[in-house]
């Protein structure tokens, strides 16, 4: 089947049909997900973190690398300022380029002892910056291109209140390397719109939640499914650590806590540990229990389907959008404006 493609510098970069990238979602970025959006003509990123060993993750790329009979895909790394929170990249990042990865996705601090070893492996870094002047700082550093998400990310968006379209707007021009947009993103019209205003392509993670090859319960797809564009909310803002979160039980104690002058990671306990969402929600369908990034993107999510499927759907979507945007722009002569003359 014939889907409508863009060409962009974001899809010459990663060599890929569509401007479209699933970022790394935290366990549910592996093999059988990044597989299925690469094999649809996007670009995806398996998480790093979320394995528990090198070795698990060494065997994470491998199955990727059979699932895609050899297309390229991503990995995603994501660095903090945390002492000791990197220790494992280096190994990471040696295992990954040992497999022949070469496409690379950075979050949090500037990828500085990343780039290096991905340039010289021949490969291609995108790094993910919550604000326009941390993008261009990525850029000076010499990254490849730069994803610039917005609060309505799900997930950490960062401490900048701007939504996604209102940075985008702000960042052309600015930012020469290509430039992707990130946050409550789930519908071709966005995509469409991300590309008029100058965007090189978009990334995705919410919207991909409900696609059947996600490891996840069944129970928790369903729910996505239910919810509109209410579904998420955030917490952590006094702590610096904005979080944007589906609408459960836990988030709603986390909330409490915080406006009860809780200002430390540790005052809140498990209640906001990743594999508390693995445990409950991901593996049990348990959606009440953790806090599961979501953004309103997943109001957009009406079925659970193949990831092909999505990608299908958002990309005729954009294109009936660019068209009925075609359709609207005219050409007047100025004599027509002006009738009967200039105006004084």
């Amino acid at each position: 089947m014939t889907l409508p493609t863009f060409r962009t510098r974001i899809t010459q970069l990663f060599g890929i049909k569509h401007p479209l990238l699933m970022g790394g979602m935290m366990y549910l970025s592996d093999a059988s997900a990044v597989s299925a959006v690469v094999n649809a003509g996007a670009m995806g990123f398996i998480t790093a973190r979320s394995f528990r060993t090198v070795a698990e993750f060494r065997d994470e790329l491998q199955q990727c690398k059979a699932l895609t009979a050899g297309k390229p895909f991503g990995v995603n790394l994501t660095l903090s300022r945390r002492i000791g929170f990197d220790n494992s990249i280096s190994d990471l990042l040696s295992t990954a380029l040992a497999e022949g990865v070469r496409f690379y996705e950075t979050a949090g601090v500037l990828p500085s002892e990343i780039i290096g070893p991905v340039h010289e492996a021949g490969g291609k870094l995108i790094h993910k910056c919550p604000r326009i002047r941390h993008a261009l700082s990525a850029e000076r550093l010499g990254v490849d291109a730069v994803a610039l998400v917005g609060m309505d990310e799900g997930g950490h968006p960062g401490k900048n209140e701007l939504s996604s379209f209102s940075q985008a707007a702000h960042a052309v021009g600015r930012v020469k390397i290509p430039l992707v947009i990130g946050g409550g993103i789930g519908h071709g019209r966005q995509i469409a719109a991300a590309l008029a205003m100058g965007m090189d392509g978009v990334v995705i993670g919410s919207r991909f939640t409900v696609a059947s090859e996600i490891t996840a319960h069944e129970n928790y797809k369903r729910r996505i499914v239910e919810v509109d564009e209410d579904c998420s909310t955030t917490a952590l803002s006094s702590l610096g650590d904005t979080w944007r979160v589906l609408i459960n039980d836990t988030v709603r104690e986390v909330q409490r806590l915080e406006s009860q002058g809780a200002r430390k990671h540790e005052d809140f306990g498990d209640l906001i540990r990743g594999y508390l969402t693995k445990k409950h929600c991901y593996s049990r369908g348990e959606w009440q229990t953790g806090m599961i990034s979501i953004s309103s993107a997943a109001g957009f999510a009406d079925a659970i389907e193949p990831a092909g499927y999505i990608i299908e759907r958002l990309m005729r979507d954009a294109a009936a959008a660019t068209e009925r945007l075609a359709s609207l722009r005219t050409i007047e002569r100025p004599e027509a404006v002006f009738a009967d003359g200039p105006a004084d």
